[in-house]
Order: C-alpha cells, then structure tokens, then sequence
C-alpha cells in the first residue's frame, strides 16, 4: 500500500512521493554545520532556534540509532518505560531542585487551578517516585529502568543545530541497586554497553570514556562519552596509550593523581559529549523515602546510578563527522536507506528496468531511495544524492544497460563500476 512507504521498517521509498525537497542553502540565520546539511539534505526543519522537526528520512536516521541504543540496553537488562513530560512540582521540591535557583533551565506551565508543573529536562525524580508503588523488598532489586524521550530545556544558547537544542531525544537509564559492589557491577556493564553503541554508530574510535565532575549529583567522578570534533564545546586531556581522558573542568594535579594519569602523556582535544553515566548513591531514592528491606527486616538505603545518551545529538555529531563539500556520508548502520537508486532519462525502457531493480532489491530486505523523478537532470539527481548521503549509489540509465547492468558507487569512492545483477546484490547483501 502507498502508507506503507512511509513505515520506518519499509524497505522501499520513491523519491517522487517524498514530500520534502533538498535545498541549496540552508536557511540565512544557521550557522552549525550539522543542521545546515541536515536541512539542506530534508532530514530536518526548523522549527525555531533551538527546536527542530525530523522528517522522514531524519525520522528513519533517528530511530536506527534509537534501536540501537535500544538493543544495548536491553542486552544489559534495562526495561523500556515511556514516562510522561508533565512533571508535578512536589517531588522536585523534595529533592530540592524545583527552585530556579537550584536548576536554571527549567520550562514551567500551569493548570488552570495555578497548580505549577514542570516540563521535563530529566526524569530521576519521576522514575523513583514510580518505583516506590513496586519497591520494598531486596528480592525487588537490582533493576535498571530506561525510557527514549524528547527533554525540554531552556538553554540560553542554542546556535548548534541540534547538537544543543531546547527540544531534544534522549535516551535515560537509571539503576537501582541493594549495594555499592551491585551498583559498580551494573555500572560498569552500562560502560561497556555505551562503547558497543558507539563502535556500532562508527564512532567507537574517537570517542572515550572520559572523567568529568559529578555536578549535582555525586561528590564522585562521572563519566563522560566524548567524541573528538573540532566544533566540540569541550575540551579534553587524552592519554592515547591508555585511551582515558579527563574532562578540562576537573584539570588538576590534584584528580590527575588520584587517576593515576601522567600530565606530560595528556593531549588536549576538542570534543563533543554524546553520552554519561553518574552514581547517585541514594540521592534521590532517600530524599523521596524509596527504601528496602533487606533479609534481616533492615530499613536500607537503594543505591542508584544515572546513564544518559543524547540520541538527537549523536544524530548532530554523525552529521558532522561524516560528512565532505557534497553533503553527508552516512555510516551504514544508521543511514536512511542502503541504496540511492537513479534512473536517467525518460526512456521507458530504461525506466521500466529501473522499476523492476527497485522492486527485487527491495524484496530481498535490501532499504532502497529510489528516485524516480521525471524532468529532473543527471548532475541534479547526482547532486542530490551526495548531499542525502546513502552508501551506495546505483544508477540505472542507457549506458548502463547498454553494458549489461548498472552504475554502483560507494559514497566514500571517486569512481563507480558497471556490474550485473548477480553481483550487485552479492555486493549489497555482503555489505548490508
């Protein structure tokens, strides 16, 4: 059916049915490199500074890093919740973060009975506070809880495309251990879960697990994920050989001993912070009065820990990243589609050849952009596909036929090859 082209898991989309259009400029007033090819290339619009929309080939790029962020979770043991944006202000009033003063980025509403609620920048209150109906004994323990949801925040800069938004997906995890060894434990496994996420993303290699301050809510180190970018907002030390580094915030000989960490072997880099993990302690669970009792009746504390990954971000990041003067060059793990089919020229023939490619590589599980698009000219349909980024380009026209198959070029390479079907689905298919 025509709406089944626009399901995410759907295989196959015409470029003629598509209803957004690539652009030449990206809009006058953006100024981040992420957002300006992502608009350019229709994965995204702008709503306003800060707030974007993900359109439908954004829309599969978003949710492929969902799923997989998703899968590494759950191999972990998290259970997927959804919780709700509207936050009512008593428990963050318990936990002493409702006043301005205490978090300065909060959007407020009310009801019509002037009773205030937040808008939800991060979900740690919310979580405990839903956990304390399900919670009380130790054989209730451990559990890990995650959500993927938009995050408001009232961010006083947002000129960074959607690598610091105001509206913004993020995955959240929290976990809820009966001690500090089950924590660290758990801890420890989601660190390891976050490298596996970002080896899958492509970036595994220039991002690291990096010390940071533990802000408000740890007198420990957290740990930042950050990828190395020249447009990052952060500046690191990296130790190369032993492929840690420390966040400049916590620079000092003091926390540089305490690591273990050389100074002359520190490296500083720019970077950019995809993902980060806190220990609670009982922070939160202790000021919401969320305990257990353990095998001797005890009253005991619940030691909590806190992971979070910006998904929209790590979107921004790809973006810039992979990318050269023609647009983007998508990891195939996350791009929108396999294959960018074209078809040159309006003769029948060559057309019909190209209908009848399209509708077998999709059949064989093979995720296909077919650009279909009549009155439109080679350079413009090469264009456009540099700038949307698909790995693999396959061109149906009359020289291609002529030759006994089609024009398949990666992304990546100058110079693209004819071969015949056989071998350009062996090709995909040990590729996909």
């Amino acid at each position: 059916m025509y709406g089944s082209l626009w399901l995410p898991t759907s295989n196959g989309m015409k470029q003629s049915h598509l209803f957004t259009k690539t652009r030449k400029e990206a809009p006058a007033d953006e100024q981040a490199r992420n957002a300006e090819l992502l608009i350019r290339g229709g994965f995204i619009h702008k709503e306003m500074a800060g707030v974007y929309a993900f359109l439908p080939l954004g829309f599969r790029v978003i949710e492929k890093i969902k799923n997989i962020i998703r899968e590494e979770m759950n191999a972990v043991g998290g259970q997927e919740v959804y919780m709700t944006t509207l936050q009512p202000r008593d428990i963050w009033e318990k936990t002493d973060r409702w006043d301005d003063s205490k978090v300065d980025n909060w959007f407020k509403t009310k009801l019509k009975s002037e009773e205030e609620l937040g808008v939800g920048l991060t979900h740690e209150e919310p979580i405990v506070d839903a956990l304390s109906e399900y919670v009380s004994s130790y054989r209730d323990l451990p559990i890990s809880i995650y959500q993927i949801q938009n995050k408001f925040r009232n961010e006083l800069r947002a000129k960074s495309g959607i690598l610091r938004g105001r509206e913004f997906i993020m995955k959240d995890m929290y976990s809820f251990a009966r001690t500090e060894e089950e924590h660290l434990k758990i801890y420890e496994e989601v660190a390891q879960a976050y490298h596996r996420v970002y080896k899958r993303l492509g970036i595994g290699h220039i991002t690291y697990s990096t010390h940071a301050d533990g802000g408000i809510f740890t007198k420990k180190f957290s740990h930042e994920f950050q990828t190395l970018s020249g447009v990052g907002e952060d500046t690191i030390y990296l130790d190369e050989e032993k492929n840690i580094a420390v966040n400049k915030e916590i620079y000092t000989d003091e926390n540089l001993a305490k690591l273990g960490l050389d100074k002359e072997k520190l490296v500083d880099r720019r970077s950019i912070e995809v993902g980060n993990i806190f220990p609670l302690e009982s922070k939160y669970t202790d000021a919401l009065n969320v305990y257990y009792t353990d095998e001797h009746g005890e009253k005991k504390s619940i030691i909590s820990g806190c992971y979070g990954i910006g998904v929209s971000r790590t979107m921004g990041v790809l973006a810039e990243i992979f990318s050269d003067d023609n647009g983007l060059i998508w990891p195939e793990s996350v791009a929108p589609f396999q294959v960018h089919l074209l078809v040159l020229g309006e003769d029948d023939t060559i057309r019909a050849e190209a209908e009848k490619l399209y509708t077998e590589l999709t059949e064989k599980g093979i995720e296909v952009l077919f650009d279909d698009r009549r009155d439109v000219s080679a350079g413009e349909k090469f264009a456009d596909a540099d700038l949307i980024g698909i790995p693999y380009r396959v061109v149906a026209s009359k020289r291609s036929i002529a030759d006994g198959g089609y024009e398949v070029k990666k992304r990546t390479e100058e110079n693209g090859k004819i071969v015949a079907l056989d071998e350009l689905l062996n090709l995909l298919k040990a590729n996909g």
